[in-house]
């Protein structure tokens, strides 16, 4: 009887194995199609001419790069949006990772009354809904003389990019352990020598994913951009795109849209997959190594 079971179960324990190996890739490939099934259907509607825009085929009959040519038409600025664009997202990246980096530090090491109702409070006040504050935003702007400029638009992005960035590398200063740096300042490093030579090359990995989280984010911002800026001149690529105009008052270029919109995600897709190592470093890394 013991010789009959051992078959029967070795049989059921490798189909168990199987399914859950299978079961994972499954949910992966589900996942994968979902994410990037928008993006594939952009892309074909870039390479249909106007003629096609409403086909419902999995690849356009004529494929045409007349959407990608109009883009970049003088008449769309889309070349100085995208300057724009770059020039307020690398502001708020490089300044919200200086802040955050020094003031996440700060709450990780010391211990003071009310840290945890402190950290609570940062990332609330990201949570305020955008809508709510635009106009407040808009009166003391003008009031301030800023509409049309950088700074109306980096500004805010920082009042919502900071809580984020404080937030993730102040969980990922904690798994450091205090060792590290009693051991540099055993050696003769100041805590100032001590954070720049130590703590912040293995904070690395975290300060990267943080930048591409807070940089994605900035690069994507619409309601403050078109709020604030009148100006073609200064208006940021999210805010062009949506003013394209077609060959009549009436006529929504769809394709020129979705051709404008493969060419602002490709950038952020092509640096995810170039440093993808390190994002995945940055979230999964403890401090030891």
């Amino acid at each position: 009887m013991s010789t009959a079971t051992a078959p029967v179960s070795s049989e059921t324990h490798h189909k168990k194995s199987t399914w859950a190996t299978v079961l994972p890739i499954i949910g992966i490939v589900l996942i994968v199609i979902y994410c990037l099934a928008p993006f594939y259907w952009m892309l074909v509607s870039s390479l249909r001419p106007d003629s096609e825009i409403f086909d419902n085929t999995w690849w356009p009959a004529h494929p045409s790069m007349e959407n990608y040519q109009a883009v970049f038409q003088p008449s769309n600025n889309f070349l100085r949006g995208l300057l724009n664009s770059l020039i307020v997202s690398v502001a708020v990246t490089v300044i919200a990772l200086l802040i955050a980096t020094f003031a996440s530090y700060a709450l990780a090491r010391l211990d003071f009354r009310g840290k945890g109702g402190f950290l609570i409070l940062i990332i609330a006040t990201s949570m305020f809904p955008l809508v709510a504050i635009i106009v407040p935003l808009l009166k003391n702007f003008s009031a301030w003389h800023w509409i049309n400029t950088y700074q109306a638009m980096i500004i805010p992005d920082l009042s919502f990019s900071l809580p984020l960035a404080v937030w993730n590398l102040t969980t990922f200063f904690k798994q450091m352990p205090d060792e590290l740096e009693q051991a540099a300042m055993i050696d003769g490093c100041s805590p100032a020598q001590a954070f720049r030579k130590i703590i912040l090359p293995l904070a690395a990995p975290g300060i990267f994913t943080t930048a591409i989280i807070v940089f994605i984010g900035a690069w994507n911002e619409f309601l403050v951009a078109v709020t604030m800026i009148n100006d073609p001149k200064m208006e940021p690529a999210t805010v062009l795109l949506s003013k394209f105009t077609g060959a009549s008052q009436f006529n929504t270029p769809f394709g020129s849209q979705m051709a404008a919109g493969v060419i602002m995600t490709v950038p952020l897709v092509i640096m995810v997959l170039v440093f993808q190592r390190r994002i995945v470093a940055g979230l999964a890394a403890g401090g030891v190594k």
